[in-house]
Protein backbone atom coordinates (compact mmCIF):
# COMPACT_ATOMS: atom_id res chain seq x y z
CA UNK A 1 0.00 0.00 0.00
CA UNK A 2 1.12 3.33 -1.21
CA UNK A 3 1.75 6.08 1.83
CA UNK A 4 1.81 3.56 4.70
CA UNK A 5 4.85 2.69 6.81
CA UNK A 6 5.34 -0.79 6.61
CA UNK A 7 6.67 -0.86 10.80
CA UNK A 8 2.99 0.36 11.36
CA UNK A 9 0.71 -2.45 12.18
CA UNK A 10 -3.30 -2.46 12.62
CA UNK A 11 -3.35 -4.42 16.08
CA UNK A 12 -6.82 -5.46 16.57
CA UNK A 13 -7.58 -6.31 20.09
CA UNK A 14 -9.79 -8.43 22.06
CA UNK A 15 -12.51 -7.68 24.17
CA UNK A 16 -10.39 -9.66 27.11
CA UNK A 17 -7.46 -7.37 26.33
CA UNK A 18 -9.95 -4.49 26.43
CA UNK A 19 -11.27 -5.84 29.87
CA UNK A 20 -8.28 -5.91 31.74
CA UNK A 21 -6.43 -2.46 30.56
CA UNK A 22 -10.16 -1.31 32.46
CA UNK A 23 -9.14 -3.38 34.99
CA UNK A 24 -5.81 -2.15 35.49
CA UNK A 25 -6.90 1.78 34.97
CA UNK A 26 -6.82 4.20 38.03
CA UNK A 27 -9.88 6.30 36.48
CA UNK A 28 -12.79 3.23 36.98
CA UNK A 29 -12.62 3.49 40.83
CA UNK A 30 -12.72 7.26 40.61
CA UNK A 31 -15.85 7.93 38.87
CA UNK A 32 -17.32 5.22 40.59
CA UNK A 33 -16.66 6.94 43.92
CA UNK A 34 -18.25 10.30 42.10
CA UNK A 35 -20.92 8.79 41.42
CA UNK A 36 -21.82 7.27 44.52
CA UNK A 37 -20.84 10.17 46.58
CA UNK A 38 -23.72 12.21 44.24
CA UNK A 39 -26.34 9.43 44.98
CA UNK A 40 -25.66 9.31 48.55
CA UNK A 41 -24.42 12.04 50.62
CA UNK A 42 -27.26 14.20 50.50
CA UNK A 43 -29.52 12.68 52.05
CA UNK A 44 -26.54 11.19 53.48
CA UNK A 45 -26.69 7.43 53.90
CA UNK A 46 -24.41 6.10 55.88
CA UNK A 47 -24.12 2.00 54.53
CA UNK A 48 -23.34 3.04 50.82
CA UNK A 49 -21.25 5.87 52.24
CA UNK A 50 -18.68 3.54 52.95
CA UNK A 51 -17.73 2.84 49.29
CA UNK A 52 -16.28 5.48 47.95
CA UNK A 53 -13.20 5.64 50.58
CA UNK A 54 -12.70 2.54 49.61
CA UNK A 55 -12.97 2.63 45.75
CA UNK A 56 -10.31 6.01 46.19
CA UNK A 57 -7.57 3.91 48.42
CA UNK A 58 -8.11 1.29 45.42
CA UNK A 59 -6.84 4.04 43.01
CA UNK A 60 -4.12 5.10 45.34
CA UNK A 61 -2.87 1.72 45.40
CA UNK A 62 -3.16 1.29 41.55
CA UNK A 63 -1.11 4.72 41.35
CA UNK A 64 1.54 3.09 43.51
CA UNK A 65 2.45 0.46 41.48
CA UNK A 66 -0.12 -2.25 42.36
CA UNK A 67 -2.52 -2.36 39.75
CA UNK A 68 -3.71 -6.20 39.93
CA UNK A 69 -4.06 -5.81 43.71
CA UNK A 70 -6.06 -2.49 43.01
CA UNK A 71 -8.41 -4.36 40.17
CA UNK A 72 -9.20 -7.40 43.15
CA UNK A 73 -10.62 -4.47 45.73
CA UNK A 74 -12.41 -2.60 42.76
CA UNK A 75 -14.05 -5.78 41.48
CA UNK A 76 -15.06 -7.06 45.26
CA UNK A 77 -16.30 -3.60 46.42
CA UNK A 78 -17.72 -2.89 42.86
CA UNK A 79 -19.84 -6.44 43.79
CA UNK A 80 -20.61 -4.99 47.41
CA UNK A 81 -22.46 -1.88 45.72
CA UNK A 82 -24.37 -3.74 42.95
CA UNK A 83 -25.75 -6.12 45.40
CA UNK A 84 -26.59 -3.81 47.32
CA UNK A 85 -28.43 -1.25 44.75
CA UNK A 86 -30.23 -3.95 43.25
CA UNK A 87 -31.78 -4.68 46.06
CA UNK A 88 -34.11 -1.22 45.89
CA UNK A 89 -37.26 -1.02 44.48
CA UNK A 90 -38.70 2.14 42.62
CA UNK A 91 -41.11 3.99 44.77
CA UNK A 92 -44.52 5.31 43.46
CA UNK A 93 -47.94 4.36 43.09
CA UNK A 94 -48.42 5.39 39.43
CA UNK A 95 -46.91 4.41 36.19
CA UNK A 96 -45.68 8.68 36.05
CA UNK A 97 -43.56 8.20 39.47
CA UNK A 98 -42.43 5.23 38.16
CA UNK A 99 -40.94 6.37 35.12
CA UNK A 100 -40.34 9.80 36.75
CA UNK A 101 -37.77 8.27 38.96
CA UNK A 102 -35.78 5.89 36.75
CA UNK A 103 -35.53 8.73 34.04
CA UNK A 104 -35.30 11.19 36.36
CA UNK A 105 -31.29 12.88 37.32
CA UNK A 106 -31.24 10.75 40.27
CA UNK A 107 -32.27 7.64 38.38
CA UNK A 108 -29.83 7.99 35.50
CA UNK A 109 -27.23 8.73 37.81
CA UNK A 110 -27.72 5.60 40.19
CA UNK A 111 -28.42 3.58 36.29
CA UNK A 112 -24.95 4.75 35.41
CA UNK A 113 -23.76 4.26 38.67
CA UNK A 114 -24.97 0.56 38.56
CA UNK A 115 -23.70 -0.24 34.92
CA UNK A 116 -20.14 1.11 35.83
CA UNK A 117 -20.24 -1.00 39.13
CA UNK A 118 -21.08 -4.10 36.55
CA UNK A 119 -18.38 -3.38 34.41
CA UNK A 120 -15.94 -3.18 36.69
CA UNK A 121 -17.17 -6.41 38.05
CA UNK A 122 -15.93 -7.90 34.94
CA UNK A 123 -12.95 -6.11 34.39
CA UNK A 124 -11.51 -5.68 37.48
CA UNK A 125 -12.13 -9.21 37.93
CA UNK A 126 -10.22 -10.02 34.97
CA UNK A 127 -7.56 -8.11 35.20
CA UNK A 128 -7.26 -9.76 38.99
CA UNK A 129 -7.76 -12.85 37.88
CA UNK A 130 -5.09 -13.18 34.93
CA UNK A 131 -2.65 -10.19 36.48
CA UNK A 132 1.49 -10.74 36.73
CA UNK A 133 2.56 -9.48 39.58
CA UNK A 134 5.68 -7.85 39.09
CA UNK A 135 6.98 -7.03 42.56
CA UNK A 136 6.38 -10.01 44.02
CA UNK A 137 7.83 -12.41 41.47
CA UNK A 138 11.15 -11.19 41.77
CA UNK A 139 13.41 -14.15 43.35
CA UNK A 140 15.52 -12.84 46.14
Amino acid sequence: MAGQDPKVEDVKRSGISMAMDWGKSPLPPTILATLLTALHARPFQPLPMLFPPVLLFSTYLNLNAYPVDSAGLTAAWSGLYLLLANRRRVKGNSLGQRIGSKFGARGLTRGSAMVLAGVNVVGCGLAYGFGKRENSEKKI
